[in-house]
């Protein structure tokens, strides 16, 4: 046991005598390597000094080589810069100067056009100065011519008087002789009369019937002279292929006492009779007929067929009158597609909207001229089909013209009422009913108010005008045509600066030429406008005409 102890002693001892001895070594090793480092840092130090001075050496030569090079750049920018301010002083100048001469050109130009126009000012101030002298001397004339008159008046009056006591002297005169005739005769005045007037009755009794007879006997004389010329004369107004009248109609009855019925218990029958059908009934002294004025085809058409209806059953009232006239208004509606969708038929146009064809039933109530509106689109869409088949176009195109043909009039029987002409509100309508721009083109064009841009639309244009030209398809003769043509050239003539005239598109267009140094462009843009005001004043016409006024100036100038 107490060796244990001391062995464990013993190695307690010997672990710190060797504990110790290695802590002083440590220290000792940790001390040379303090030593060491410190040595190694004075070293670190010394280098890192030498690098430094070497490296601020070297910045300082760097910088003071980039100061340098950054002063010569800086000359040559400043130098660069000194010239372009001279080239862009030298460009502001020229350009100075060139604006500056064209505005010495424009003051020039526009010290020609003052002067210019102080001389049109002079010559107004003498035109106006002559027309005051003119007005002074009408004046003067009117002063003098009234002078005259109250002058006449005065002797006028001076004569009536004389006259009236003239009067009086013969009355008096008169009834002396009366009494004295009397006396002679042994008649009253009355008797006298009365005898004078019987043997006159006698007389002209005799004569009238020798009158009669005479005028019988030269009647079957020229009868059929006369009828053959009527016959004549009414084929050449009447043959277009179906004709009816513009703004009337006239109803026929049995007899005159139909009217009373017709206007009603103070006129409440009438009344009611133009409120549902919208059309002015006109009854006047005309024997046994009535007349129906209205612009609307349609509505003097459901007039006239109400009013037959009525009269025959006999029972006519506001209530009835109702009825009878929307019953016909559906039965119209009715029959006007029944007649678009047959045409079509005929025609062979298929895929038409439901409203187009409508539209074209509706143009069997309209007429131009006396020429049917239907029959006349009819006519047209054939003559386009064969002049396109004869021009050599596809079936397709064909087809296209002939579509095109009858609707070139569909705006004529539009239902709203609008400014636009006929051509341009069709051609809205096609374009809203999804028509192919071929056909829309065609009939906005057919009276050039817009540019044609195919084939079809001149073959449109030259239908229509075949149709409405050939003889007898209007009413209005050759001769007023070409009268109204050349009152038109020459209405357009009469203007100051006007070199010629001429009317186009069977006169739906007047260009006028006018004379460029006369005519400027603001009086030529006045010229157009005073020359279609006074258009509508003075002449009748159908539809629009378009006042064109062409201004040109041509400079002409020979190289050699």
């Amino acid at each position: 046991m107490e060796i244990a102890i001391g062995l464990i002693i013993g190695l307690l001892i010997g672990g710190a005598v060797a504990y110790f001895a290695v802590s002083q070594s440590f220290k000792r090793a940790n001390q040379k390597a303090i030593e060491e480092g410190n040595r190694q840092a004075d070293l670190l130090i010394q280098e890192a000094r030498l690098s430094a001075k070497r490296i601020i050496d070297e910045a300082t030569l760097e910088a003071e080589k980039r100061i340098s090079r950054a002063e010569a750049e800086n000359e040559r920018i400043k130098n660069k810069k000194i010239q372009e301010a001279k080239e862009r002083y030298a460009q502001m100048r020229s350009q100075f100067e060139a604006e500056k001469a064209q505005h010495l050109v424009k003051l020039k130009e526009l010290e020609v056009e003052v002067v210019g126009k102080q001389k049109d000012l002079q010559v107004q101030q003498e035109q106006f100065q002559a027309q005051v002298r003119e007005v002074n001397a009408r004046k003067a004339e009117l002063e003098n011519r009234e002078a005259e008159l109250n002058l006449l008046r005065d002797n006028l009056e001076k004569q009536l008087k004389i006259v009236q006591k003239k009067r009086e002297e013969l009355d008096a005169a008169n009834e002396e002789r009366i009494k004295m005739l009397e006396k002679i005769a042994q008649l009253t005045q009355q008797e006298a009369k009365e005898q004078l007037l019987e043997a006159v009755r006698a007389k002209s009794e005799s004569e009238a019937r020798a009158i009669v007879q005479e005028v019988i006997t030269e009647a079957r004389n020229t009868a059929n002279k006369e009828a053959k010329k009527i016959v004549i004369q009414t084929i050449q107004r009447t043959a277009a292929e179906f004709t009816i009248e513009n703004t009337v109609s006239v109803f026929n009855l049995e007899n005159d006492d139909m009217k009373g019925q017709i206007i009603g218990r103070e006129g409440r029958n009438i009344r009611a009779l133009e409120a549902a059908t919208g059309v002015e009934i006109i009854v006047d002294d005309t024997p046994e007929a009535i007349v129906l004025s209205s612009f609307d085809p349609i509505r003097r058409e459901i007039a006239r067929l109400s009013l037959q209806r009525l009269v025959a059953d006999g029972r006519i009232h506001p209530q009835r009158i109702e009825e009878v006239v929307a019953k016909v208004s559906r039965q119209i509606e009715e029959q006007i597609v029944e007649i678009g969708e047959r045409t079509v038929i005929e025609l062979g146009i298929h895929g038409l909207n439901p409203a187009l064809v409508r539209m074209v039933g509706r143009m069997r109530f309209r007429s131009s001229y006396g020429q049917n509106l239907l029959k006349h689109s009819i006519e047209t869409a054939n003559l386009c089909s064969i002049m396109a088949a004869e021009l050599g176009l596809n079936p397709k195109q064909v087809k296209m013209a002939k579509r095109a043909g009858l609707l070139h009039d569909i705006g004529k029987v539009a239902e709203e009422e609008t400014e636009l002409s006929h051509a341009i509100l069709g051609m809205k309508m096609c374009e809203q009913y999804g028509e192919h721009p071929v056909v829309i083109n065609a009939v906005g064009a057919h009276h050039d108010e817009i540019e044609m841009d195919n084939i079809i639309s001149p073959i449109v244009q030259a239908c229509d005008a075949i149709s409405g030209a050939r003889p007898g398809a209007r009413r209005e003769i050759l001769e007023n045509y070409l009268k109204r043509i050349g009152e038109l050239e020459e209405l357009a003539m009469s203007y100051e600066g006007v070199s010629k005239a001429f009317a186009m598109q069977a006169g739906r267009e007047l260009r006028v030429i006018v004379e460029a140094e006369k005519v400027t462009d603001q009086y030529a843009d006045d010229l157009s406008f005073l020359i279609s005001k006074r258009i509508e004043e003075e002449m009748q016409y159908p539809g629009q005409i378009r006042v064109t006024v062409i201004r040109e100036k041509r400079s002409v100038a020979y190289a050699r």
